[in-house]
């Protein structure tokens, strides 16, 4: 699976647009650093930037927007409603996927040291990668905001940075660390009274008796006063929940929510089960919403389909992976065929390899269709099982929709497992007469599709094991015995190719 680290830098100007663009200039001058979004505040005089890709990248893109920061903006000049503490105010990496949470806390630790010893820039390490217990929360390495720091940092030994100078630049501090995705939510209310949403922050955050997992104050935005919280764990303390807990607090003061708004980006799963607890979906499963299923039927490679299998619902499963392991071994196919396709060296065998090419080419897109339709199947089976049987009638429809049901289960992967054995014999075709220096491609597609049938194999004898009419599965497993026969021998043949041209002894 790719690396992919999620970086969200927050700096301390929004009102000299300029001064923006050139910071994020310098970070997107970085390769395989992706821009997500950018959010500029003007009463805050805040901009909250996300960006995303690999952990070189992304700790590589993080420093470039520090050190431009720190050449543009001056504190000393610096005004605006948010709490901050430097130029590049706070710097914190989210892991999303390939990568764990301790990796994330030696990339902040790395950068931190970085910064401190070539920008001097004091650095205060909090979260995941705090040094200390003390220093967890950003609001105490933020407690009397840039002007208090200024004049404690070298006197006071608790305000020490973790790396760089004991003395402010006009650059300020900045804060670096590692933490789990957080969301940036405020909600405005319908009256200009600054101290209601200060009792409403109060609250509500968890540091003065409020809900877990929640940060908030109360500001005055756009003339309106605003509950600006951070809720750091969504799983646990769900939107909904702090949404009503406002709702409620604001109408003691006989005032109601206006509106609300995100800063920067949201994970989807939060705003679904918002919508669920609104809406009382109670029986709603992930796997129902439509671009759910659309991304993971197209595989996304970013992981969009592998994390849809990891969340523990019971679709897509192992015969859903099953076909897009075929899928993969498709498209090696594919790509040792264009590979080899306009090389004089295999000017000979052209003619095969378009072929081979065309065959893969369709294999791939069926296997892909084929992820949902496995899901889909098993769907179908515990659909049939929910069914009343509350009288003999219901019962007995009851029976048949499940025996339907599961005989289309069984099917379902046996036809996936006849497309995986003609994906085999593809990738050992092309592996005998492609492209030498991408032998190993084909190689690898074989062994894909040769897993693939496999794992297909193991949903068709449980499912038609299943059956209560045996006769129905019978010739299903005798079909998939002669497949895994058949691939056995393809095996055989690739490793003989392999031995052949030169590549590998497999014997």
């Amino acid at each position: 699976m790719t690396s992919l680290v999620e970086c969200i830098p927050n700096f301390s100007e929004a009102r000299r647009p300029e001064v923006v663009e050139q910071i994020l200039a310098a970070i997107e001058a970085v390769d395989d650093v992706t821009l997500l979004d950018r959010s500029s505040d003007l009463d805050h005089n805040r901009t909250v930037v996300t960006f995303a890709g690999s952990p070189a990248a992304v700790e590589e893109a993080a420093f470039r927007g520090i050190q431009k920061a720190a050449e543009l903006i001056d504190m000393d000049q610096h005004t605006g409603e948010h709490p901050r503490i430097g130029a590049t105010d706070v710097v914190p990496f989210v892991p999303l996927s390939g990568i764990t949470m301790e990796e994330c806390v030696l990339m902040a630790r790395r950068l931190g040291e970085r910064v401190g010893s070539e920008l001097k820039i004091p650095v205060y390490l909090y979260e995941n990668a705090a040094l200390t217990p003390e220093r967890t929360n950003l609001e105490t390495i933020r407690k009397g905001q840039y002007e208090v720091l200024k004049t404690e940092i070298a006197s006071n030994p608790a305000r020490r940075p973790d790396f760089g100078p004991a003395e402010m630049p006009k650059a300020g501090a900045t804060v670096i660390g590692a933490r789990d995705p957080l969301v940036a939510f405020n909600i405005y209310l319908t009256t200009d009274d600054i101290s209601i949403a200060d009792k409403i922050a109060k609250a509500v955050r968890h540091s003065s008796g409020g809900l877990r997992f929640v940060k908030g104050m109360g500001v005055l935005v756009d003339g309106r006063a605003q509950v600006s919280m951070n809720l750091t764990n969504f799983r646990k303390t769900p939107m909904a929940r702090v949404v009503e807990l406002v709702r409620r607090e604001a109408e003691r003061y006989g005032v109601a929510i206006h509106h609300s708004e995100l800063v920067g980006l949201i994970p989807q799963e939060a705003l679904i089960d918002a919508a669920v607890w609104y809406t009382q979906l109670d029986q709603f499963e992930k796997t129902q919403v439509l671009e759910t299923r659309l991304f993971s039927a197209g595989a996304s490679v970013r992981g969009g389909f592998v994390d849809a299998v990891a969340e523990g619902t019971p679709a897509p499963g192992g015969g859903s992976v099953a076909a897009h392991a075929g899928a993969l071994g498709a498209a090696l196919a594919s790509m040792v065929a264009r590979l080899t396709l306009g090389k004089k060296k295999y000017a000979e065998v052209e003619p095969q390899v378009q072929a081979i090419l065309q065959k893969a080419e369709t294999l791939r897109a069926e296997l892909i269709r084929a992820i949902d339709e496995d899901a889909a199947a098993f769907e179908s089976v515990l659909q049939a099982f929910k069914l009343p049987k509350d009288t003999p009638e219901h019962e007995q429809a009851r029976l048949v929709a499940i025996e339907s049901a599961t005989l289309k289960a069984t099917e379902v992967p046996l036809t996936n497992a006849r497309r995986a054995l003609e994906v085999m014999s593809l990738c050992v075709e092309i592996a005998g007469i492609g492209n030498l220096n991408a032998i190993s491609d084909a190689a690898s597609g074989a062994l894909m599709a040769y897993a693939s049938l496999r794992a297909a194999g193991l949903n068709v004898r449980i499912n038609a094991h299943s059956l209560q009419n045996n006769e129905l599965g019978r010739p299903l497993v005798f079909e998939m015995d002669a497949l895994e026969v058949r691939a056995r021998k393809l095996d055989e043949e690739l490793k003989t190719i392999l031995n052949e041209r030169g590549q590998l002894n497999l014997s």
